[in-house]
């Protein structure tokens, strides 16, 4: 993980901060902890069929009772351009339905990021608007696109998927 820290585009088309702080990793990693043992976000890392790390697929924020959860995807700078930040989306998309059976689903996109773009079009996401200067990053704002997947037909009625 600390290599995607130091990596340009992750720093640029992400929200992390930038210069990433000493010991942020660490936090990070304890945020994402209690945030599974709460159910409020989730990580995983992917790997190849070897173990090498390819990247995160991200829930950065769950809200259960609403059927709602932010999504995101950062692949490692070796393994851009495979097709693993749409593997990456699509498995979280399914595990997102299917295991939590949530609702909405979106993607909080960087506008200038044209690759993160295509990923959530070819993952059946939707285009809902530009959020103009919502992020200050190294002195400047941001514009970020939202982007949405919602479940077409109703889950079938029952408990409540534990996670």
């Amino acid at each position: 993980m600390v290599g995607l820290f130091d990596d340009a585009d992750v720093l640029r088309f992400t929200r992390l901060p930038d210069p990433v702080p000493d010991g942020y990793e660490r936090e990070w990693l304890a945020r994402y902890e209690d945030g599974r043992r709460d159910g409020s976000r989730e990580a995983f890392a992917a790997v190849d069929d070897d173990g090498a790390f390819l990247g995160l697929a991200l829930a950065p924020e769950i809200d259960r009772e609403a059927g709602e959860a932010e999504l995101g995807y950062v692949v490692a700078p070796a393994a851009r351009g495979r097709g693993v930040a749409t593997e990456m989306l699509r498995a979280l998309t399914a595990w997102a339905l299917d295991e939590l059976g949530l609702v909405r689903l979106t993607l909080i996109i960087d506008a200038e990021n044209p690759a993160s773009k295509r990923v959530a079009e070819r993952c059946g996401y939707e285009l809902e608007g530009v959020m103009r200067s919502v992020y200050l990053k190294q002195g400047r704002r941001i514009d970020a696109e939202l982007w949405a997947l919602v479940r077409r037909t109703p889950r079938a009625p029952g408990p409540a998927p534990s996670g």
